[in-house]
């Protein structure tokens, strides 16, 4: 980047400023090729290229490595997880290209932005502003979409503003607002010799004999109206029926079409469109001779001429589902409304009303106080209070959870159904809005009956009246309710006026249900003609530019209406790439973390292309990455390791990939040379029964039906957008859940779900994923997995402590008493810098032991409790091995790879891959999990092939304890380890949805039909070939 050039903030925070970027370092002598293959603290890459020059980086476990990163190239940072290679792109280069950034700003504009902490680094050079794109960027705000994400949907909105035609939402007719001139044009394009008669509409279905308008028009000058369909002189006008309805039309003008008239006919029409307030009506005597609709409606105002109905002038607001004038009001925008679920208030239906059925009402005291009540309903319905539920009638049921009529019979449904609770907190009666009109109803039938003997209320509506208490009551009682879309908009979020807008044949809301793919064909077949062809092509060009990206990192499956809590994180990455390539910077780094987790094998290639075209531009491209494809694409290779956590942190490799599997004896390059396998499992395991889903149609699912065997580990792979997490998340994961009485939000759409004859249900289902195992340092391995908890009973056992009266709680740091007050239990006290980043300072008192004095004096084995929190999971087994249970947990932490990992390690510094074994551990630890189900959803992000390895021979070890495991992946080593896979596709989006092959992964790969069956051989191929060269 040239001095002085103006950047627009990558940020998005809308500053324009002037900075000298740090000039890049060139370098004049280079050092022999090839580079060294151990582990060292790098010599420079020195070359006469530019390059970001590192020096000493000693941030997280980084240990005092220097290095040179050359500029404008694709460079891939890889190595085991936790090895640093994240600290590396993202807390170094990222953070301190931002930072400088950001301080080149003016001090009062640094106040209102988010600072960077300055990473530990002694010295860098050759930065440019740096723009990331992170996995964790997934939003889980309901209000966006795919749409307002990528800034797509604010060009819909301007588009349909300007380029749509209104329709009657009752009718169907357009509406359209015309001018006098437009509606005399139209009437001259009648045919030559035409007959026609110029009307204005005065009354329409309205009683009264109306004598007065007929004398006041005779004394106007007029002389004929039309009254209910027949014509009349004004003298001879029958005497109407004052308690009938009658529609009565003025007749201003009759002409014949021919040369000359316009004149005549401009003054009859501008008088018409007096009388009639803006609407006139043509009427063609031929037409109704020919028994034709006669009658053509012309207005000058948005009103539909047949059913009077007015809408607002179409703009890009009406179109905001995140504002009131386009906002559905029913569910205020979020597409989906709240409702109280009876499986979720009753989950275990061989329970009776006095055993607990009822979870609201579990307790005694609340139970009671409907007791009597329910008795009587009892006698009624003809059931007990001991009888279970799943011998109630259909009737009983019904009447039990949503109430008794006025006539006593059991109601079907109740009224209460409410917006969404993230909309806003309003009660069921409060008043002034749509929401107080609309439950009116529920109101007056349910809320003036109170609870008793006579009449029975209805469990839910009673908890629908417990939502107007507050807050704390809406919490307690959000576990039983539903999300289901809003019944109004159908889940399009937007209300009638804006629903009403269509370009040709299309509104908004059934624009952004349509794939990429299929968008980019609706828009390349619209014709526009007139000044709506100047209007149309900036706007097409911009959709048809931003959509493209869209395809060309893969994700010409989704929907522009999708929600972005919905899509996986390299899904959303993918997201923030493509607005990236239309953003058309030069001169930045790109910091990327694995953009390939989602894509099958398949879709690589593009997202290769759409890197190297950003690199082209005269970008850096920095990528962490385990994917072998991008690895051996990439122009260098920076390999960190030699393992993870405090045994990472060094430069294995640094240089081009031709060295890096020629000659290089790093974990890396013996994996992508073949020299390392993951091997295979000896023999696959039978399924002991299956779970059998039938009918599945959520998503893109064509009416599919699937077995998923228990017992076994089974892979859930196909190209990306195929519907595999609509069958596996949506539809498995919570119809599942939702049987054993979980929340879930909007589960798929499925026929019926059963077990085969002779399977073992599943009486107990868990996700486990990448998130975070806590949001704050005072999580750690060990408190998460409730080793501290052991911990601590240990030493409130020795005699230090009991002799000081200590209990399991004096060694908490989370609580008063033995923690150290001066920094709260931290360690560290933070000193807010104003304008600066700012700055943690070591606590004087406790000298960042967490602890106060007396607490540290306990020992056990010569160590006290801070000193434990810093042993690592392989010394901690050593030191409790006399303990066995607590040596069986950190045990199991070894199992999993993680024996390199400090107990009180912070949870915040720990990887995606590092969090979700340490979960999976705690699930090992169990010593029997027969009736379990565990789904994983690309469990190997993060993962480098060495420890895939590992996490396979975890997940082989859970299924050896009875459980069943079912993952979602493209990783071609898990998919080789299952015992059984099925390849969704054969497309994305609406050409996938289908269960293209199934079996074992030796009949996926010997299946013509299955796509993934040709990389699986392609990529064994691929490694025999780099194994020769």
């Amino acid at each position: 980047m040239q001095a002085g050039k103006g950047l627009r903030d990558p940020g998005g925070w809308g500053l324009r400023v002037h900075f000298a970027a740090a000039g890049a370092r060139k370098n004049t002598q280079a050092l022999p090729l090839p580079m060294p293959l151990g582990p060292l603290t790098y010599a420079f890459m020195n070359t006469s290229k530019p390059c970001i020059h590192i020096e000493k980086a000693r941030q997280h476990n980084l240990k005092n490595i220097s290095l040179d990163i050359p500029r404008d190239e694709l460079v891939v940072i890889c190595g085991p997880s936790g090895s640093g290679k994240s600290t590396l792109a993202f807390d170094i280069v990222y953070a301190e290209g931002q930072r400088r950034y950001v301080e080149s700003l003016s001090a009062y504009a640094r106040q209102f932005l988010p600072q960077m902490d300055k990473p530990d680094v002694e010295k860098i050079e050759g930065l440019s502003p740096a723009i990331s794109l992170e996995q964790q960027s997934v939003s889980r705000n309901p209000r966006s979409t795919v749409g307002t994400v990528t800034e797509i949907y604010d060009f819909l909105r301007v588009f349909f503003a300007r380029l749509g035609r209104m329709y009657c939402p009752q009718c169907g007719r357009p509406i359209e607002a015309r001018a006098a001139d437009e509606i005399i044009g139209d009437i001259m394009a009648l045919p030559q010799g035409a007959k026609f008669m110029v009307m204005a509409p005065l009354v329409e279905l309205q009683k009264g004999t109306h004598q007065d308008k007929f004398k006041k028009l005779k004394a106007e000058g007029f002389a004929r109206v039309r009254v209910n369909g027949e014509f009349y002189t004004l003298d001879d006008v029958p005497t109407l029926d004052k308690n009938k309805k009658h529609s009565i039309d003025l007749v201003v003008d009759r002409l014949v079409n021919k040369e000359g008239i316009r004149g005549r006919l401009a003054d009859s029409v501008e008088l018409a469109l007096r009388y009639g307030e803006g609407r006139l009506v043509l009427h063609e005597p031929d037409k109704a001779a020919a028994g034709q609709d006669a009658d053509t409606v012309h207005s000058t105002t948005s009103v539909c001429a047949h059913c009077r109905i007015s809408l607002p002038a179409p703009s890009p607001q009406l179109f905001s589902f995140n504002g009131p004038q386009g906002a559905c009001p029913r569910c205020v925008g979020l597409g989906g409304v709240d409702y109280f679920e009876p499986r979720l208030i009753a989950p275990n239906m061989g329970l009776s009303l006095n055993t607990g059925a009822l979870l609201p009402w579990a307790t005694d005291k609340m139970f009671s106080r409907y007791e009597d009540a329910l008795k009587a309903l009892g006698k009624r319905f003809k059931f007990q209070l001991s009888t279970p539920l799943e011998q109630f009638s259909e009737d009983a049921l019904s009447a039990l959870f949503y109430g008794e009529d006025e006539q006593g019979r059991p109601a079907r449904a109740s009224l209460g159904l409410r917006r969404n609770w993230m909309g806003g907190s309003v009660a069921l009666g409060a008043g002034g809005d749509y929401q107080s009109e609309h439950f009116s109803d529920a109101l007056r039938t349910q809320g003036q009956v109170g609870v008793s003997e006579k009449r029975w209320p209805g469990v839910i509506p009673l908890l629908e009246s417990g939502m107007q208490y507050g807050d704390a009551w809406r919490e307690a009682l959000s576990r039983y309710r539903q999300t289901m879309d809003c019944p109004d908009c159908h889940g399009a979020r937007l209300n009638t006026n804006a629903l009403s807008v269509r370009v040709d044949d299309l509104n908004i809301a059934q624009f952004c249900n349509l794939s990429v793919e299929r968008a980019l064909e609706w828009l390349e077949k619209r014709e526009f003609t007139g000044r709506h062809v100047v209007i149309a092509e900036p706007l097409m060009k911009e959709l048809n530019h931003r959509l493209s990206f869209m395809r060309s990192v893969g994700l010409e499956y989704l929907s522009l209406g999708r929600s972005m809590s919905t899509l996986s994180g390299g899904e959303a990455q993918r997201i923030r790439l493509a607005s990236q390539l239309g953003s058309g910077l030069v001169g930045v780094t790109y910091v990327l973390d694995e953009p390939s987790i989602g894509l099958h094998p398949r879709d690589n290639e593009r997202l290769l292309g759409t890197l190297r075209s950003l690199q082209a531009r005269g970008n850096t491209v920095l990528v962490v990455e385990h994917d072998e494809a991008t690895i051996c694409a990439a122009d260098t290779v920076i390999e960190l390791g030699p393992g993870s956590g405090s045994q990472g942190g060094e430069i294995m490799f640094q240089g081009r990939v031709d060295d890096l599997l020629g000659k290089a004896d790093t974990l890396t390059a013996r994996y992508l040379r073949g020299d390392d396998v993951i091997a295979l499992p000896d023999e696959r395991r039978e399924g002991q029964g299956a779970l059998v889903m039938h009918g599945i149609t959520t998503n893109n699912l064509r009416n599919i039906d699937c077995r998923i065997p228990l017992g076994v580990l089974t892979c859930v792979t196909g190209v990306s957008g195929s519907g595999k997490s609509s069958l596996v998340v949506d539809t498995l994961y919570k119809h599942v859940a939702l049987n054993l009485g979980l929340r879930v939000d909007q589960p798929g759409t499925i026929g019926g779900l059963e077990y085969e004859k002779g399977s073992a249900p599943v009486e107990r289902i868990v996700a486990i994923d990448q998130t975070p195992i806590g949001r704050t340092p005072r999580s750690n391995p060990a408190t998460y997995t409730k080793i501290f908890d052991e911990i601590r009973n240990i030493f409130a056992m020795t005699q230090d402590a009991r002799k000081r009266g200590y209990k399991p709680g004096r060694f908490s740091f989370n609580v008063r008493g033995g923690r150290c007050e001066a920094c709260g239990g931290d360690g560290q006290i933070r000193v807010e810098m104003h304008f600066l980043p700012d700055v943690y300072v070591t606590c004087d008192v406790c000298k960042g032991k967490r602890y106060n004095h007396e607490t540290l004096e306990v020992r056990y084995k010569g160590l006290n409790i801070a000193e434990v929190l810093d042993l690592t999971v392989h010394q901690a087994r050593q030191l409790f091995e006399s303990y066995p249970s607590l040596e069986r947990r950190l045990a199991v932490l070894e199992e999993v790879g993680l024996e390199y990992l400090r107990l009180g390690q912070p949870a915040t510094t720990l990887s995606g891959g590092e969090a979700q074994r340490i979960k999976i551990s705690r699930e090992l630890g169990k010593r029997s999990l027969p009736g379990t189900m565990y789904i994983l959803d690309e469990p190997t992000t993060g993962l480098h092939m060495h420890e895939v390895g590992k996490l396979i021979k975890v997940l082989h070890a859970l299924v050896d304890r009875g459980a069943s495991v079912v993952v979602i992946e493209h990783n071609t080593d898990m998919i080789l380890a299952s015992d059984h896979v099925l390849d969704m596709g054969p497309g994305g989006g609406e050409n996938g949805g289908q269960i293209v092959s199934a079996g074992t992964p030796e009949a996926i790969v010997a299946d013509p039909n299955s796509v993934t069956g040709r990389f699986l051989m392609q990529e064994r191929l691929d490694r025999l070939k780099r194994r020769r060269e």
